[in-house]
């Protein structure tokens, strides 16, 4: 199947095959039908499987079909709410992208740097807005921003929202939404939270799902090497000088170990940047660019501010500290091996990690191929047997308790000690 056996319309079309794509991946094969036909979607797919453009091009589609009925000013017609600056940034370049040759207007507003543009680019006009859930609210209330012209609503990757706490943020925009519209709804997972939220944003929706099976991609090649946590940074270091690594992006579970992973890396003479929510949005971008021009040859993150990562031929990711929720790992080992591209995903695995290892493997079906052969190797019973326990000794005769003795000289006359007073007793001399 072809976008084209999809009925996407020309102005589209001659964008995608400026971008060289012309097969739909699966979430956008079943997604756009529905969206053309004004249907609420509720999907649950990875990034990386293509769901910016499975609701994109439909939108886009309607609203390229409805410019000759508009007349005036433009008004916001669309709305992309997403957790992460960078996810954001991404989300408003695929509209610019796909629709470059329709006419129509998109910028994007989040936190971290002065609104002075933002509001400017408001001001003069735009028919899509991609926004992060604090700038948004900001912006509604100094009066820059209407949602009452909404037609169609996107929240994407819902359960990350939650994650950041940004629930309550949602709720106040969905109550500013028209109540006819059309709703589009997206998330990694589907917990009983998630589920609760979506039934308050779609009416009777219509469901897409890619597994997570199917989201990790085959091309990728997986491996696991066990190892201390004191030794992990020794490792990576190791691998990344006898490892011939175009790009990396080595994640880690938190801020704090993001800072402390970068500075090791570049005792070692390992150029690298961190990019995580402490650093500015400028300082983000910056890194992120450096990275994907190839300056910067291994970029640290952690899961939240890595939303939005998307760099073309990406070689390796590293798990420095494996997640504790499964999702997660489909989620990051899909950051190498997009599109037709092949990449490599490798995990450290520590001692107290193993149960995530298995969590993992379980969601993926699959074991994951064990490294052994590295000088850091962890004793492990998985890799190293266990040496066979020595049996215990038995004592030679009839074993005999030792009597007890008390410390009361009066009651123990066996104790020489004749220098201690004996225990002060508890009793009056009766008359």
């Amino acid at each position: 199947m072809t976008f084209k056996d999809l009925h996407i319309i020309k102005p589209i079309l001659k964008a995608l095959d400026a971008k060289g794509y012309t097969h739909p991946t699966p979430i956008q094969e079943q997604s756009i039908p529905i969206l053309l036909n004004n249907k609420d979607l509720l999907g649950c797919a990875q990034t990386g499987t293509g769901k910016t453009a499975a609701f994109a091009l439909p939108i886009l589609q309607h609203l390229y079909l409805k410019q000759d009925q508009r007349k005036g000013s433009r008004k916001i017609r669309v709305l992309v709410v997403t957790p992460t600056r960078e996810l954001a940034i991404q989300i408003a370049d695929s509209f610019t992208d796909y629709g470059k040759f329709t006419g129509l207007r998109n910028t994007v507003i989040f936190g971290g740097v002065k609104q002075g543009k933002q509001t400017a680019a408001l001001r003069r006009g735009i028919d899509i807005l991609v926004a992060t859930p604090g700038r948004l609210l900001d912006l509604m209330q100094q009066g820059f921003i209407s949602l009452k012209d909404i037609e169609y609503f996107i929240l994407d990757e819902a359960d990350h929202m939650l994650d950041m706490g940004f629930i309550h943020d949602i709720r106040k925009i969905i109550a500013k939404l028209p109540v006819k519209r059309q709703s589009l709804f997206f998330s990694a997972t589907m917990p009983a939270n998630i589920v609760s939220l979506s039934h308050k944003i779609l009416g009777n929706p219509e469901k897409v799902t890619i597994k997570p099976e199917q989201a990790t991609a085959e091309k990728v090649e997986q491996a696991v090497y066990f190892v201390n946590k004191g030794n992990k940074s020794k490792l990576l270091i190791h691998y990344l000088q006898e490892n011939s690594v175009k790009s990396t992006l080595v994640f880690s579970r938190t801020k704090h170990g993001a800072n402390k992973i970068v500075k090791l890396l570049d005792k070692a003479g390992i150029k690298s940047e961190p990019i995580h929510g402490n650093k500015s949005q400028i300082a983000r971008q910056k890194a992120l660019n450096n990275f994907k021009k190839g300056t910067t040859k291994v970029l640290v993150a952690t899961d939240i501010a890595a939303r939005g990562i998307d760099v073309s031929d990406l070689s390796l990711v590293v798990n420095y500290d494996l997640p504790n929720i499964s999702e997660t790992y489909v989620h990051r080992i899909g950051r190498t091996g997009r599109a037709k591209a092949s990449g490599i995903a490798i995990s450290f695995c520590s001692a107290e990690e193993k149960p995530y290892l298995r969590d993992i493997q379980k969601l993926i079906n699959q074991k994951i191929p064990v490294i052994a052969d590295h000088p850091f190797l962890e004793d492990n019973d998985e890799i190293t047997p266990k040496k066979p326990q020595q049996a215990r000794r038995k004592p030679q005769g009839k074993w005999k308790p030792k009597p007890k003795t008390r410390r009361n000289n009066q009651t123990n006359p066996s104790n020489t000690n004749t220098h201690k007073k004996p225990r002060r007793q508890n009793w009056r001399k009766r008359d």
